[in-house]
């Protein structure tokens, strides 16, 4: 546990990279169950858990951990949430080189704190940097570092079925370049902040948007890893379909625009009778931890799961649509607008997705028992 003085409390300047203001004995407290802390168990951030919404709330603290090209990445520390300070040069401010990833913290009925799949977000991080040729933390570094960040900001969990704690690491270029290459030092970053649903709709059903104009990736490009440049690009289609009433965007393929791949931040699923289907992950889609988990529960409950190209004139003859993803989770679509035309979908309680996400969500929560192996308790 964390004990911290009356200043280090207060503290929010400047962070320099690879610099850490509390000692050591700050992380090895952490990592030694037991110790005393200023923050009991049973005491919460000052917050509104029934209004949390999806913006930053920036929890108590950070981890850093820095490495130069070549080399490995090795022990990080923690600090005090706080600004950084990079080089204007910086690979990442320049040339966009950097990747990110979010999971979650969950706290059970019975005060534990669980996070789900750390080690898929680590080997996606992995995948991720491999592309654009960038070091990255080993799973074991990740994962213990997506545990000190929940530990450490424990108090920012929500109160059960109020919320989760999403924790955002990230693995950019830091090193300064001026011509084109890989930086010459990278920081990974994991900072975390309470939050409730990520759609204003609540848990109220979806209207998408089928964009015609833009497209989210294409074949031999970034689309299939979590690099931060994939994200900004389609903020134009997105800020366009919200000015219309609609949830978000529904991209189709860039080769042919004829084929659904991916909603802006989500995955998306098509329903129809026992048969669940879903774009494959090919290089353009990302493939989504929690697109992963609902496939194997839905298998797990007989369902056929196909993943495959899906016209977009399927859509049409759908009875259910659905998207999954960390922020998300599995939120039902209402309806899909494709060339001025609206379809609607079934939603409601006796529908797949609701079936599907009590169950990850009990999962996730500590409800139902995992028998998977998917949870790792902090």
């Amino acid at each position: 546990m964390i004990q911290v003085s009356e200043s280090e409390r207060d503290f929010r300047g400047p962070l320099i990279l690879g610099a850490c203001y509390f000692c050591t004995s700050h992380v090895a407290s952490l990592q030694q169950p037991g110790k005393p802390s200023v923050f009991s168990d049973d005491e919460y951030a000052d917050l509104d858990w029934d209004n949390l919404g999806f913006s930053i709330k920036p929890a108590d603290y950070m981890y850093t951990m820095k490495c130069s090209k070549h080399e490995n990445f090795k022990q990080g520390q923690l600090s005090r949430y706080a600004n950084i300070e990079l080089s204007p040069s910086a690979a990442v401010l320049n040339y966009g080189q950097g990747v990110y990833e979010g999971t979650k913290a969950y706290r059970t009925e019975d005060g534990r704190i669980l996070l789900f799949r750390p080690d898929l977000n680590a080997s996606r991080m992995k995948i991720g940097a491999e592309r654009m040729c960038m070091p990255s933390p080993s799973v074991d570094q990740f994962v213990d570092a997506v545990k000190q960040i929940a530990l450490a900001n424990k108090r920012w969990v929500p109160p059960p079925g109020k919320g989760t704690l999403y924790i955002r690491p990230l693995l950019i270029g830091s090193g300064p370049v001026l011509g084109l290459g890989p930086a010459p030092e990278y920081t990974f970053l994991a900072y975390a902040s309470p939050v409730g649903n990520y759609f204003k709709e609540g848990s109220a059903p979806l209207n998408l948007y089928i964009e015609e104009e833009f497209v989210r990736a294409a074949p031999g490009g970034a689309g299939g890893v979590k690099a931060m440049s994939n994200y900004a690009p389609v903020l134009k289609a997105l800020i366009r379909a919200k000015s219309r009433g609609f949830s978000d965007v529904l991209y189709l393929d860039s080769v042919n625009r004829k084929n659904v791949e991916e909603v802006s931040s989500c995955n998306i699923f098509v329903v129809k009778g026992n048969v669940i289907s879903t774009p494959a992950t090919n290089g353009t889609i990302l493939e989504g931890i929690t697109r992963r988990s609902v496939i194997e529960i839905a298998r797990d409950y007989g369902y056929q799961v196909e993943e495959r190209v899906i016209p977009v004139d399927e859509l049409i003859n759908a009875d259910q649509v659905f998207c999954t993803g960390t922020a998300v989770v599995v939120a039902p679509v209402g309806s899909i607008t494709y060339q001025n035309k609206r379809v609607e979908f079934k939603t409601g309680s006796r529908s797949v997705y609701q079936e599907l996400y009590s169950t990850l969500v009990g999962i996730q929560t500590g409800v139902i028992e995992d028998k998977k192996g998917w949870t790792v308790e902090v």
